[in-house]
């Protein structure tokens, strides 16, 4: 019988996923693509955060080679990790990447793919595509320029720059570092901190950020309308009002 790819653990306002093929260090094969757009169906039916680790101290090495040497040219337009990290970057909810060694190749955009990425001290984060005749095809070309910028881009997608640790927290693709045995309590804690605002404005302010520049200011516009009219705005603010008394108007 095969084993699963992943490890799902399922709480009432999360899910945490664990990439378990150590024997080959996480590598992102067919198995794996299809088990996590299971998961995405979940949660794009109950939306949940999402929090996603590696098993054996390596976040995912990539895509599995063995299965990337057959496939062909209807295999690269499907897009069959493209298809999957775009998914997991729509999840109406937040998702976490916490990544604990090393995340390369396939690895690295599915990070990029995350809302947050949180690093331990291990963390290597890179695309080496380029030795293996192809290219970062599943994201990397475009969501890495949004996140570090041209200049470092093309040192990691061209060059075969693999940041460090302290090097990508510098550059801001993680907003923290972690020991390894302290990253996935990191991750939750994280969790928690998101989780303590309301959810219709967490999801809605996920998809004014997704929203292309043309769209703005009409969209926001039209998310705060539905939010203005919401019971837990009114909840909210008058919570916040009481627990301010009547010194609220004070900096």
């Amino acid at each position: 019988m095969t084993q699963p790819s992943l490890s799902v653990e399922e709480r009432d306002d999360r899910v945490h996923v664990v990439l378990n093929r150590p024997d080959v260090r996480n590598a992102i094969d067919q198995a794996m693509v299809d088990e996590l757009h299971a998961v995405c169906e979940g949660l794009e039916a109950t939306p949940r955060l999402l929090v996603i680790s590696g098993a054996g101290g390596t976040f995912a090495s990539g895509a599995d080679i063995r299965q990337l040497r057959e496939r062909g040219r209807a295999e690269a337009l499907a897009g069959i990790n493209t298809r999957i990290f775009q998914r997991i970057a729509a999840l109406p909810m937040p998702v976490i990447a916490a990544i604990d060694g090393y995340a390369l190749g396939g690895g690295a955009e599915l990070a990029y793919a995350a809302d947050f990425r949180i690093a331990s001290t291990t963390a290597k984060i890179g695309n080496p595509e380029v030795g293996l005749g192809i290219l970062a095809g599943a994201g990397a070309t475009w969501r890495l320029l949004e996140l570090v910028g041209e200049t470092v881009a093309k040192e990691i997608l061209l060059a075969g720059r693999v940041l460090n640790a302290q090097e990508a927290l510098a550059l801001r693709l993680v907003s923290e570092v972690h020991e390894p045995d302290a990253l996935l309590e990191a991750a939750h804690v994280l969790a928690d901190r998101i989780l303590a605002n309301d959810p219709a404005a967490l999801m809605a302010t996920k998809r004014v950020l997704a929203a292309p520049r043309e769209a703005h200011p009409d969209i926001d516009l039209q998310e705060q309308a539905v939010l203005f009219e919401s019971d837990a705005k009114r909840e909210r603010m008058t919570a916040f009002l009481d627990k301010r008394g009547p010194n609220r108007t004070k900096k």
